[in-house]
């Protein structure tokens, strides 16, 4: 059995006393706390909290063909989910065609693969657009997905104005902890403060960007890092729409936040009310924004990163674990893993399950009753104060060395995060963090056997589809479509108008990117 006999510290490195008294959690409601949808929101971004609304049960979903996905997507629904969540295959966001070169092998592995509007037609099939928001987890093509699914509501008769989703559109996590990026940070930079603009103006109830501390974390970042590194990247957003024009209150209250929940209970639940204090108090203090900008709004995904392929079942106990964090910590937006997804792609059986295990805590556990049901506790205000002290003294860092796109050109967030995931590997490696069924409570249990899908008939199909369109489209239409997206990449035009009328042309994916790209380059990091 593992020995807890050595000073115990949350996940994070805050120090545990072994019991927590009024005397270390001194507090001032009305400034700290406040009544739950009060500055600064510690305690909830509504009065009423869950009571009024359930968060939105969004299960990310995504592989092979348009037509599969839709299929998962429906039986979702069906199942009660509340929102869609499309996961991309890795052409499509790094801006290939699924019949380019470079996407050889890699066409709907891990997501669906997006060439035209067509395809978009048959993501969303049968799903009504005007009464089911959508979140897409898209960052470098964000622009043209988002392009594509306005093109198909249009041709579907429905307004601009009644669609409702996200863009995750955080392209400086991606140079920090994906790489899914394709052009240099200015440009980039540029595009997402122009869905911005285009969002406020076209689509006001959609979200033009979720800025993502969940990847950092999926890269091995602590919790302390998770908020300092998510808030750095919002400041940059945020200066750099402020700078393009914008006015703060005509875009922050759409701004959205994209968090982890991870196993260790207390420290998740204090990240999130953390959080909120944080945000509220950047966007009041360093840009006068009013409450309706200060409220932060995030969806939360339960941990990747600690899912096991040993005794996957266990990985049943952690998604309600971190489940029941993120409800506590007040989210609005949630997508459960399956327990099969240290494996492969989830099943029908494991995506249910996952689904349903949110049911179960939102209807059966009663923690949706009444809004942050922990506050008070001693040691969940101190811990609340001590990852706030700890990630805005990190932040702090970021900003002497000039803000995100600096400190990124540096390496600064690549080197802390691949410290803080060496440093953790390790303490798994020495048994000081448990992982059961990995380095404690082991069995000789075989690995569940998945059927994977024949990848290579779904690429088959996708060619075929994406033939069909180039064969079937006006060439003239997209080649003028495409030359006037070139023009306004240099005359200060804004683009989303553009590259909408280039989607509606049937212009690929990979065409618009081609022509960005021709226009400001590709980007190759110096470290």
């Amino acid at each position: 059995m593992p020995a807890r006999d050595r000073p115990l510290t949350t996940p994070a490195g805050v120090p545990l006393e072994p019991f927590y008294t009024p005397d270390d959690a001194p507090v001032d409601y009305a400034r700290d706390l406040a009544d739950p949808g009060s500055y600064p929101f510690t305690r909830g971004v509504q009065a009423s909290m869950y009571r009024g609304r359930l968060w939105t049960m969004r299960q990310y979903a995504g592989f092979g063909t348009a037509s599969d996905t839709n299929a998962r997507f429906r039986a979702l629904l069906a199942a009660g989910q509340t929102g869609l969540s499309v996961a991309f295959d890795l052409p499509t966001q790094m801006g290939f065609d699924s019949d380019s070169p470079r996407a050889v092998g890699e066409v709907g592995r891990v997501g669906v693969a997006i060439d035209t509007v067509d395809d978009m037609h048959a993501l969303l099939a049968e799903i009504p657009l005007d009464k089911v928001s959508t979140s897409m987890t898209i960052n470098a093509t964000a622009s043209t997905l988002l392009a594509m699914y306005i093109v198909v509501a249009e041709e579907r008769g429905i307004p601009r104005a009644a669609l409702s989703g996200t863009v995750q559109n955080d392209i400086l996590k991606e140079y920090i902890a994906r790489g899914t990026y394709i052009y240099p940070p200015a440009p980039s930079l540029a595009l997402v403060t122009g869905i911005f603009a285009f969002c406020a103006a076209e689509v006001p109830q959609w979200n033009p960007i979720s800025i993502s501390g969940y990847h950092m974390r999926e890269a091995g970042s602590t919790a302390v890092q998770e908020l300092a590194f998510t808030f750095a990247n919002t400041l940059e957003y945020v200066s750099r729409a402020l700078e393009a024009g914008l006015a703060i209150d005509s875009f922050a209250p759409r701004l959205s936040f994209f968090f982890a929940a991870h196993s260790d209970l207390f420290e998740e639940v204090a990240k999130f009310r953390a959080a909120r204090r944080i945000y509220a108090h950047l966007m009041r203090e360093r840009f006068g924004a009013s409450d309706a900008s200060c409220r932060l709004r995030f969806h939360t995904q339960t941990g990747g990163v600690t899912l096991t392929a040993q005794q996957p079942l266990n990985n049943v106990v952690r998604v309600s674990v971190q489940t029941l964090a993120a409800v506590l910590g007040g989210t609005q937006s949630m997508h459960t893993n399956g327990y099969d997804e240290a494996l492969a792609l989830p099943t029908v059986e494991a995506a249910t399950l996952a689904l349903r295990t949110q049911q179960v805590v939102a209807y059966e556990s009663g923690v949706a009753d009444t809004a942050d049901p922990l506050a008070g506790s001693y040691y969940v205000e101190r811990l609340t104060s001590e990852l706030e002290a700890r990630a805005l003294a990190l932040l702090a860092r970021v900003e002497e060395l000039g803000g995100a796109a600096r400190a990124i050109e540096e390496g600064f967030f690549q080197e802390e995060i691949g410290r803080s995931a060496y440093e953790h590997q390790l303490r798994v490696e020495r048994g000081e963090t448990v992982v059961v069924g990995v380095n404690a409570f082991e069995d000789d249990s075989p690995p569940l056997a998945i059927p994977a899908p024949d990848f290579g008939a779904l690429e088959r199909e996708q060619l075929s589809r994406l033939a069909k369109t180039r064969a079937l489209r006006d060439g003239g239409a997209v080649s003028s479509a495409l030359a006037a997206l070139a023009r306004a990449t240099t005359t200060g035009t804004a683009l989303m108008p553009r590259i909408i009328d280039a989607a509606r042309a049937r212009a690929t994916l990979g065409e618009i990117a081609d022509t960005l790209a021709t226009a400001w380059g590709v980007y190759r990091p110096s470290r």
